[in-house]
């Protein structure tokens, strides 16, 4: 019987197959021109049906984990932007920009005569200047560098960065930038107004900086390797590990904890190369992730995955409106007397809170249920932030809660 039904099933396939087959052709020879609404349903519908019929794509090793030593290293120098057309940095406000700009032109071989005061430079701004050394990159390599202003420069669009040293945590120089800067954003001021789109004293220098010293990478170093996870997980952990045993055989790899697996690797650097690249296509079954809430105070934002479920409870939510108005009064003094006019304030505070029902909120086990009985609530995303802790707190809501 199963037998049977098996064979029946792949018959439905080869012939789901088959119709595609002659579709393609069709519109391969031009006859799909002739073909009716009517004659193009079936076909449609074979193909929704084999849409629905394939595999879903699991997730791979190389999207949830990493091999744990392959990293980038930050880098940050301090450079002057020049060219810009009068929005630099104001010398008297900002006495280091003219001061970097008379170390970098005794470098060059020019000082200024002693006594002299420090030039008014507008076309100059003082930066920060940030970049990401890939790990593996070797001299001769150009990376995208960051330039931000740390003064009161009013923009940095049309501006040049002239050479500037990046160096590591340990204090040494590993690139090398310079170049000219792209802002992604304008601007304009006259008689007292102001247009500004984007921002305009940060900018970017697209491969901008030449790497000059390799950073070493431990990845050729025992006879193991580890992979380090993305986020903690016993159970993706233990997915991993089955996974990498299942393709090289039994002791291969170990979940040492949630967070990282020990995998036996070969030692020949390329033939652990090869390795590496292997496993990080190996696919993963599916897993539910965690329960988890994520909650932005400063924007309001709240965010709720697919494993968040709500138990029953009331709410009863009510807002409350303070509003404080002030008027200025003027108080003149009688004529032919010595007193002043004076300018007072009157102020008037008026505290309003609306009412609010007690609503009986239903047990929520999928992710739908949980957003139409939030929405139930008429609540703004302010208001939320507050509703969702106190449902925390009062054990009903089955999730983990993060405030960022």
């Amino acid at each position: 019987m199963l037998q049977k039904q098996r064979s029946n099933a792949q018959q439905r396939d080869e012939s789901l197959v088959f119709r595609t087959l002659e579709i393609r052709q069709a519109a391969h020879n031009g006859r799909m021109r002739s073909l009716s609404p009517s004659s193009l349903l079936p076909w449609l519908l074979a193909l929704l049906l084999l849409a629905w019929l394939a595999p879903a794509q699991a997730a791979r090793v190389k999207e949830i984990a990493a091999v744990q030593g392959v990293r980038s290293n930050q880098l940050s120098g301090y450079g002057l932007v020049v060219g810009l057309d009068g929005t630099g940095d104001q010398s008297t406000q900002m006495p280091f920009t003219a001061q970097a700009m008379a170390n970098y032109l005794q470098q060059m071989g020019i000082s200024l005569p002693p006594g002299t005061t420090a030039p008014q430079l507008k076309n100059v701004a003082t930066v920060v200047v940030t970049a990401e050394l890939p790990a593996f990159a070797q001299p001769g390599q150009a990376i995208d560098v960051v330039v931000s202003s740390i003064g009161n420069a009013k923009s940095l669009r049309g501006g040049t960065l002239i050479a500037t040293p990046l160096r590591g945590a340990d204090g040494q120089i590993y690139a090398l930038a310079q170049g000219n800067l792209v802002v992604g954003g304008a601007g304009a001021s006259a008689g007292g107004s102001k247009v500004q789109i984007n921002h305009l004293s940060a900018g970017r220098i697209p491969e901008g900086a030449q790497v000059e010293r390799s950073v070493p990478t431990p990845l050729n170093d025992g006879d193991t390797i580890t992979l380090g996870l993305n986020a903690s997980d016993f159970q993706m952990a233990r997915k991993v590990a089955l996974a990498i045993n299942a393709r090289s055989g039994p002791g291969t790899a170990m979940a040492l904890d949630g967070r990282t697996v020990q995998v036996k690797a070969p030692v020949n650097p390329g033939a652990r190369v090869a390795f590496i690249a292997e496993l990080e296509e190996l696919q993963l079954p599916d897993s539910t992730p965690a329960a988890k809430v994520v909650i932005n105070a400063r924007t309001g934002s709240v965010v709720l995955n697919q494993a968040v479920t709500l138990g029953p409870c009331a709410i009863a939510h009510g807002n409350l409106s303070v509003t404080i108005s002030s008027t200025p009064v003027i108080s003149q003094p009688n004529p032919l007397s010595q007193g002043q006019t004076v300018v007072a304030q009157q102020s008037a505070i008026t505290i309003q809170q609306q009412g609010g029902q007690v609503q009986q909120m239903p047990a929520s086990p999928q992710l739908a249920d949980v957003v139409r009985s939030l929405n139930a609530l008429g609540a703004t995303p302010q208001d939320l932030l507050a509703i969702l802790q106190a449902i925390k707190a009062a054990g009903a809501l089955n999730a983990e809660l993060e405030v960022i």
